[in-house]
């Protein structure tokens, strides 16, 4: 899969020690650092690095996308096809943009514009540059949907942004690139937001255009194995310079940089039991204000030296194709698996649980009304989210959930809280049956870690306010002194330090709000978590970093976790046991490593077959299958089973019978009629 094109002699893009500063209120900050590259035609390039490396921006100066009042884009060339983009009119570069160069942004909701439907936003581009007709280029529109997996696109073309979820809005976004079949791709984070199964789709779609018509993409990641899946050839960035690159296969076999190998090391693996506790890179990258003078990982380089005070040598690594940025490249070769810290016996096991069941859910429904308007009448539906879901959350366990967007997974964790009413089924939290009037009382033991800590983040309150307003309400801690003590002590548990209460959320990185948001929940000492999505917007290592706090939260305090995420190596890695979800019914239960070994319903297989492994050897050789068919609309479900229309084992009996979860093994369930048969 990952082809060396460094034969091929077309060019398409040539970029020649690139520059870009920013006039800020504390200075210049110069955000890209005599960075140079070059993309070939049909080429697979992907730039990975941490948040605030300059991956994005690389992206928008070449595009030409930045704001001219603050930011100023130096380089010796920016070649696209023999075109100089650095003196191009902008009439000429506003033309290329749309029809030879395009880019699929990683924020949709910010770059559709929220005023226009989506087939109008799909359509403009193919009329003016094109000259399709409206007819054409609308039949053109709900193909493109199509191809990116949005189901019922005939209707979703008339709808607006708002009215789609964040990965449909995503799609959508990619849709719109691709739509004219530009020469050149640049997809910033394109699949962060996507299920493993659209990813797949995405990613295959995008591979296969590359290699059939040409197309250069350019791949702006922090995934790791969609790096190792589908780039030709890989940049790193750390801290506004390219510090390695080479092809796939040399970078993951043979890192010679030790931020390299610390990214590698910080990622869980889907195809690989647990190992021990991730390894991270501890501290944060250089304020490019005033960078550091010499290699700038120095200050979180685990073998940093004297000599690394000077700017370290571009030298070939594994073979002149591969350069690297360091003194001890060598070194770093020889020594990748211990570079930071061996792991021991004693960290490959997870935390033990106990046998009490804390949470125990049975038949747990929660609908959505909504109303659909039929010419001059409307009518009232129901949209099942979560329907007839069973479990049981052990004290100090971690219950996974999993599945694709829309499945149910976060409904469920909000029933549970009672943020939203569950329409049918029981919850017990400690023996107690719970119901609107007597959730106040166990607010305490329950708490919920959200997907976007900024979001819900008072932004007009400091961190230290928001950690005290809880024992405020709870009375938990009496007179001023005591809680501040208190909220010292919560920033000092999830590795922050305490000056860090006098910040506003906004004053924080990604992984710092996340932080405060877990020291939030924690603040009540609950006896259990919800987790929703706590790290898929985070980088690899900072990812890394939140794992392993809340797993030493677990054996320090004996939490339980709900942790509900997409990422299934993340999931494999920190749970107990699996729930596999899809359209509000739960397909398969089991223990973590035996349902990932022994994988029984058709859609786990599907779901794992799709998730890519960081390493290109497994993935050269992996036969990948791709789910067909569209998701259903939840606005009308299949009968029967719900994932008959996309599998592959479906039979006539399964369209007309509900499958009942049936234990397979001890310990592991499975809703599928198909299993005995097969």
């Amino acid at each position: 899969m990952n082809k060396d094109k460094s034969s091929n002699p077309e060019v398409l893009l040539d970029v020649e020690d690139l520059e870009v500063e920013f006039s800020t209120g504390a200075g210049i900050v110069r955000a890209v650092d005599k960075t140079s590259f070059k993309v070939h035609k049909g080429e697979f390039l992907s730039i990975v690095g941490e948040s605030g490396c300059g991956k994005s921006v690389t992206a928008l100066s070449i595009m030409r996308l930045l704001p001219k009042k603050t930011a100023t884009v130096k380089a010796k060339k920016i070649l696209f096809d023999g075109l100089d983009l650095s003196t191009l009119p902008e009439a000429e570069m506003r033309t290329l943009r749309g029809r030879h160069m395009s880019m699929i942004f990683q924020e949709p909701m910010t770059s559709l514009n929220p005023v226009l439907t989506i087939g109008d936003q799909l359509t403009e581009p193919l009329i003016t540059h094109l000259n399709m007709s409206q007819k054409e280029a609308d039949i053109r529109a709900i193909e493109l949907l199509s191809m990116v997996g949005i189901p019922d696109p005939e209707r979703r073309i008339t709808q607006y942004p708002h009215q789609f979820s964040g990965g449909m809005r995503q799609r959508a976004m990619i849709a719109i690139g691709l739509a004219c079949e530009p020469k050149l791709i640049i997809a910033d984070e394109p699949t962060t937001a996507l299920d493993v199964t659209i990813q797949a789709q995405i990613l295959e779609l995008l591979k296969d255009i590359s290699e059939r018509l040409g197309i250069a993409v350019i791949l702006i990641t922090h995934n790791l194995g969609v790096v190792a899946a589908y780039a030709d050839k890989v940049n790193v960035m750390y801290a506004a310079r390219i510090i390695e690159r080479g092809t796939s296969s040399n970078i993951f076999a043979t890192p010679a940089h030790p931020y390299t190998v610390g990214l590698m090391r910080s990622v869980p693996r889907l195809d690989k039991p647990r190992v021990g506790r991730l390894a991270t890179i501890e501290g944060m990258p250089p304020n490019l204000l005033a960078p550091p003078v010499g290699c700038r990982f120095r200050e979180r380089c685990p073998i940093a030296e004297p000599r690394c005070e000077e700017t370290p040598p571009t030298i070939a690594a594994s073979n002149p194709a591969h350069t690297v940025s360091c003194w001890k490249s060598d070194e770093v070769n020889a020594n990748a698996a211990t570079l930071y810290g061996a792991e021991t016996a004693t960290e490959t096991e997870k935390a033990a649980h106990g046998d009490k069941v804390l949470l125990k859910v049975e038949g747990l429904k929660q609908y959505f009304k909504i109303s659909l308007r039929e010419g001059l009448k409307s009518h009232e539906v129901d949209i099942r989210a979560v329907d007839d879901m069973s479990f049981n959350v052990r004290e100090g366990e971690t219950v996974g959930l999993v599945g694709e967007s829309g499945c149910g997974k976060t409904s469920a964790g909000r029933a549970i809280l009672h943020l939203n009413t569950p329409t049918g089924g029981q919850i017990e939290f400690d023996g107690n049956l719970l119901n609107g009037g007597n959730i106040a009382t166990v607010r305490r033991d329950m708490q919920v870690i959200f997907q976007d800590p900024f979001s819900s983040l008072n932004p007009r309150m400091k961190v230290g306010q928001i950690l005290e307003e809880p024992l405020k309400v709870h009375k938990l801690r009496e007179g001023k002194e005591a809680r501040l003590d208190r909220v010292a002590e919560l920033l000092t548990q999830v590795g922050l330090y305490p000056y860090f209460a006098d910040r506003y959320p906004h004053e924080l990185s990604g992984g710092q709000r996340q932080r405060v948001g877990i020291a939030r929940a924690l603040a009540l000492e609950p006896r259990m978590i919800i987790c929703d999505e706590p790290v898929s917007a985070l980088d690899v290592s900072v990812q890394a970093q939140i794992i392993n706090l809340l797993e030493d939260l677990q054996n320090d305090l004996g939490l339980a976790y709900v942790f509900i995420a997409h990422d299934l190596a993340v999931v494999r890695h920190i749970s107990h046991r699996v729930i596999v979800m899809y359209l509000g019914k739960v397909m398969e239960v089991g223990e973590g490593d035996s349902l990932y070994d022994n994988p029984q319903h058709p859609y786990t297989r599907a779901l794992l077959d799709a998730a890519p492994v960081p390493d290109p050897e497994i993935e050269q050789n992996r036969q990948r299958t791709i789910l067909e068919g569209d998701i259903p609309s939840p606005l009308n479900p299949p009968a029967g089973c719900v994932f008959s229309t996309r599998c592959p084992i479906a039979t006539n009996e399964c369209s007309n019978l509900i499958p009942p979860l049936d234990e397979f093994a001890p310990g592991h369930t499975v809703a599928c009629i198909q299993i005995e048969a097969n």
